[in-house]
């Protein structure tokens, strides 16, 4: 006898056997997965073959649009800067030209203002010289004159119609009549750089009526259309009546045909004297009468024919604005006046 040993055979070398074995024995699956994602690659990059000339497209189109777009943002920026500029230069002139007006205007008020002053120093001093003169007038003759004709020499001052005087006297006073109603007259145009325009009754008095109207009314009309400033009408009363009624067209209230101009009508009245110590609403009246017993009565002339009461009224309403009597003057020349 010898022994014999068994030995036993090592259970974790058994192990390690079982799962060398089972690890020989186990499908490999990374080479499918290798495939699998190797076929994902090819087909994306198909699919980024395939969309890429239409995203290049796109790319093309997004900028050919946005350089479109850029002249249009250019133009709508020049547009508004263009409504800028024209409404900056609306606002410069909304306020520019009222100034310049204003300014334009202060300076040609200040000049007419110069203007009308120099004029109305002229025509004051003149009336003062004829005062000086003339020292039989009533002192109102000069107040009431003046105011009445000083109004009209204020180019500034809107006119609404002529200065009309009328001067009145008895046959004493004849000369002074003619000669202080031509020195008044022409102190008036004289002041003005301008003429008068005279007409005498006397030297129409046997003409036609409607022949004498439209004489006194062509006189009229060229004369201060010319730039004549002033009319005397000698001897108002020996007028054919019906002429007289043209002096509606220009001795109107409102419609006169010319209202920076004045009118001087003289009357001479048939009684030899005026007595000083009638007022002077007593001398308007005076006139009034003469002259509807002139104008109206059945035996006057043929050639004043055309006038009735109705007429008469109208007119007298349009020439009676101021009645002055004058007196008599001693040392006036015998031809001529001062």
């Amino acid at each position: 006898g010898g022994t014999t040993v068994y030995f036993e055979e090592n259970p974790v070398k058994e192990n390690a056997k079982a799962h060398d074995s089972n690890k020989t024995e186990k499908p490999n699956i990374s080479a499918p997965l290798k495939e699998i994602k190797a076929d994902f690659l090819e087909k994306n990059q198909e699919c980024y073959s395939a969309s890429a000339p239409q995203s290049r497209s796109k790319s093309r189109y997004q900028s050919s649009a946005e350089k479109q777009s850029q002249p249009l943002v250019k133009n709508d920026g020049e547009l508004q800067n263009g409504f800028h500029k024209m409404w900056t230069l609306i606002l410069v002139l909304v306020i520019c030209v009222p100034l310049l007006y204003l300014l334009w205007s202060g300076i040609q008020g200040g000049t007419s203002s110069r203007r009308d002053a120099e004029i109305l120093q002229e025509f004051r001093a003149r009336m003062e010289k004829l005062k000086n003169t003339y020292r039989s007038q009533d002192p109102k003759l000069w107040r009431k004159a003046r105011v009445s004709l000083e109004k009209r020499l204020n180019s500034s001052h809107v006119h609404l119609e002529p200065a009309i005087l009328l001067l009145t006297a008895g046959q004493e006073a004849e000369k002074a009549l003619r000669c202080l109603s031509n020195e008044i007259a022409n102190a008036f145009a004289s002041s003005q750089n301008a003429t008068t325009i005279s007409i005498d009754g006397v030297d129409k008095a046997v003409l036609d009526s409607d022949a004498v109207k439209r004489e006194v009314d062509t006189e009229l009309s060229s004369g201060f259309s010319g730039g004549k400033k002033v009319a005397v009408v000698h001897r108002f009363e020996s007028l054919p009546a019906g002429s007289t009624l043209i002096f509606y067209k220009y001795c109107d209230h409102e419609n006169a045909a010319f209202k920076d101009v004045a009118l001087l009508l003289t009357v001479l009245l048939d009684e030899q004297s005026l007595r000083k110590s009638l007022t002077f609403q007593e001398v308007e009246e005076k006139v009034r009468d003469f002259l509807w017993a002139k104008f109206t009565s059945s035996d006057v002339p043929s050639s004043y024919n055309g006038m009735d009461t109705d007429k008469l009224s109208g007119l007298w309403s349009r020439i009676s604005h101021l009645v002055l009597p004058v007196w008599p003057e001693k040392g006036l020349p015998l031809e001529g006046c001062t």
